[in-house]
């Protein structure tokens, strides 16, 4: 069964909660504890793990371990999928560098810029090459996944160029809302709606 956007999303932030809980030294979980530290309800968190087919049988509360495991089945890949950053300016930086080595099943192996002081170097734990070998590194590299942080004048160009190239996945952290075929898979990341989303419940909370 093909799991809902938001569910893989829950469940993404689910693990990376009870990781935490492990280096807490905390071997169990009840779905209210779990829930509390997610902001969300217990029955959410009981409906997400139940349509990934695991339940408590443990009166102490979901085996931690376990549920880590089950839920590394379901949203990881078994072989691992590459990586690349297109765009390694500021923001590209951030998100290699807080990237890389994050997660088993995803490695990021290139970034792709056109500035010459940048290419040919590592940066942020990952070599910069010439968007001009874009085409070449993704193939020979299996690349399948593409993270956009290009200037938004560019972005349309950069991910259609991705796409001809063989990626399979963008998350895009431009500004511009992007088309991409059926066959890829689009994620929209835009900072400056977020912010303005905070602002403005900051602003009827303080009214």
């Amino acid at each position: 069964m093909k799991l809902p956007g938001k569910t893989i999303e829950r469940l993404s932030e689910y693990r990376r909660t009870l990781l935490g809980c492990l280096s807490e030294k905390k071997n169990y979980i009840f779905s209210h504890e779990l829930a509390a530290r997610q902001h969300i309800t217990a029955v959410q968190v009981r409906r997400d793990l139940m349509l990934i087919g695991y339940t408590s049988v443990h009166r102490k509360g979901y085996d931690i371990k376990e549920l880590i495991e089950k839920i590394g089945t379901i949203i990881d890949s078994e072989t691992s999928l590459n990586v690349a950053v297109i765009g390694i300016g500021n923001l590209g930086r951030a998100v290699a560098g807080y990237f890389k080595g994050k997660r088993s099943k995803l490695s990021l192996v290139a970034s792709f810029d056109n500035d010459p002081q940048k290419v040919n170097k590592v940066i942020s734990g990952v070599k910069c090459y010439p968007k001009e070998e874009m085409e070449k590194i993704i193939r020979d590299f299996d690349i399948k996944i593409a993270i956009l942080t290009v200037p938004a004048d560019i972005a349309k160009e950069i991910s259609e160029e991705a796409v001809r190239c063989g990626i399979r996945g963008i998350l895009n952290f431009t500004t511009v809302p992007l088309n991409v075929p059926s066959w890829v898979y689009l994620e929209e990341y835009d900072m400056i709606t977020s912010i303005e989303k905070v602002a403005y419940f900051v602003k009827e909370n303080t009214i």
